[in-house]
């Protein structure tokens, strides 16, 4: 009996990132269409075709650069991992060399450095070789098709909410309650983002939240100028 493929958690976190990059994209995107249409006319029927065409096309698009992406990546670590193979075989003692000086590097003592090279190159020198030289462990890859399907997901269920909210309440008050939906949106999937690649949470949530106002009020503008001209 075959054994089920389990995701290390490099490729969770991974996956998780495409979901919540794909979320706010969605959220940001919609909300420029939306609003755009919304400042040039008062159609509801403008507004929800406009919103569902970009749905529809940021979806594809999403799934498509996120599979071109990791799939590339994966392309480039093949490489790597194809390149070491080959020097382990013709110049075994120039790579244990280089991973006991990256060792030494850190502040180990020689001695201990050697020792630990032996054991970990003895034990696997393919995969010891590849994460001092180029940072990623061959085993653990990225697969492009949960990527794409994380972001295929990720990405309409993040544009209803701008779709909805500039809906809901008054017509006086679509605009307003589009905003303050957005933006709340953003500042969650800001701070998530910044969890999953363990950066400044505080600044994260207000780059994405700048980001968000900056890019719904640029649309709204020119969707009201382009109205009144019309």
């Amino acid at each position: 009996m075959q054994k089920k493929h389990k995701f290390s958690l490099a490729q969770k976190i991974n996956v998780l990132r495409a979901s919540v990059m794909g979320a706010n994209d969605g959220i940001l995107s919609i909300a420029g269409i939306v609003l755009g249409v919304a400042g040039a006319s008062t159609s509801h029927w403008a507004i929800l075709v406009s919103g569902l065409a970009g749905m529809l096309a940021g979806t594809v698009s999403m799934a498509m650069g996120e599979y071109v992406s990791v799939s590339s990546q994966k392309d480039s670590e093949n490489q790597a991992i194809e390149t070491v193979k080959e020097q382990l075989k013709t110049n075994y003692q120039k790579e244990f060399d280089f991973v006991q000086n990256k060792y030494v590097a850190t502040g180990m003592n020689p001695k201990l450095a050697h020792k630990a090279t032996t054991e970990m190159m003895g034990e696997n020198a393919l995969t010891t070789t590849v994460r001092e030289r180029y940072s990623f462990d061959p085993s653990k890859f990225t697969s492009p098709y949960a990527a794409a399907i994380a972001s295929m997901i990720s990405f309409p269920l993040g544009s209803l909410l701008p779709l909805v909210s500039i809906f809901v309440g008054p017509q006086s008050l679509h605009i307003i309650t589009t905003f303050i939906a957005v933006i709340i949106a953003l500042a969650i999937t800001g701070y998530l983002a910044a969890i999953l690649s363990q950066a400044n949470r505080v600044r994260a949530v207000l780059r994405n939240v700048i980001s968000g106002i900056v890019t719904m009020s640029v649309t709204y503008l020119i969707g009201f100028l382009i109205g009144m001209v019309a």
